[in-house]
């Protein structure tokens, strides 16, 4: 099961810091939506592409929308704290609140300007080992979600592309670009340093490449049966 969407997240940020009239942290923010929403500990281990743990990230968010609105602000960086205004409406609507009023606070506040930057952009608490988006509804996915996967998608569109051309090319071609690759990869002192073999019976050797300046040489070769980087 994934991690609920950040309109999600709204009410039970709202809830908290309104039983907390003196505000509290971010952290705190965290674990008591955590909590309310039920979300079990692989929920709570998911992150996003940055490392940061995605229910953070979309509490973050929700306490954003909340802010738009005029209902929360940040007293100082990391600490939450409901205004008057927020408090009124908390003890206008009593829980739960009706997805239309979610929708409205998830929604229609996007276009208002903070002066600080958003909460939620700077959250992360981790510098984890990325792991790939989870997708949701674009409508409730926070801005960077929807960002990280616009990146995940352009690159694996210019992967396509890529591999898709290195198949159309022609084998003089394709040996070229491999020796390209392995300069890349550091090997030759230059680029003069690799060169390409060409014409029947190299026995599948695409070039040579000399180490070091007393001419070693190292051979390169791809198989016969198909192209492989």
């Amino acid at each position: 099961m994934t991690v609920p969407t950040y309109d999600q997240f709204i009410e039970p940020i709202l809830r908290f810091l309104a039983a907390h009239a003196e505000g509290a942290t971010a952290g705190e923010a965290h674990e008591a939506a955590s909590v309310m929403l039920g979300l079990s500990e692989e929920q709570r281990q998911e992150t996003i592409a940055s490392g940061q743990a995605t229910y953070k990230n979309r509490s973050g968010w929700a306490h954003d929308r909340l802010k738009r609105a005029g209902y929360s602000s940040s007293a100082k960086r990391g600490y939450w704290q409901l205004t008057d205004t927020g408090r009124a409406f908390a003890q206008a609507n009593p829980a739960p609140l009706s997805a239309e009023q979610v929708e409205h606070l998830a929604l229609n506040f996007m276009s208002v300007k903070l002066k600080t930057a958003p909460d939620a952009a700077s959250l992360d608490e981790n510098n984890d080992t990325s792991t790939p988006i989870v997708q949701t509804d674009l409508a409730t996915s926070s801005p960077q979600e929807r960002l990280n996967q616009a990146i995940l998608e352009l690159r694996t569109s210019v992967a396509a592309d890529l591999l898709d051309s290195l198949l159309q090319a022609s084998p003089t071609r394709f040996e070229h670009i491999v020796l390209d690759v392995l300069h890349s990869l550091g090997y030759g002192a230059n680029r003069q340093a690799l060169q390409q073999i060409r014409g029947s019976g190299d026995g599948g050797i695409d070039g040579v490449i000399s180490l070091d300046a007393l001419g070693w040489k190292k051979s390169t070769c791809r198989p016969s049966a198909g192209r492989a980087l």
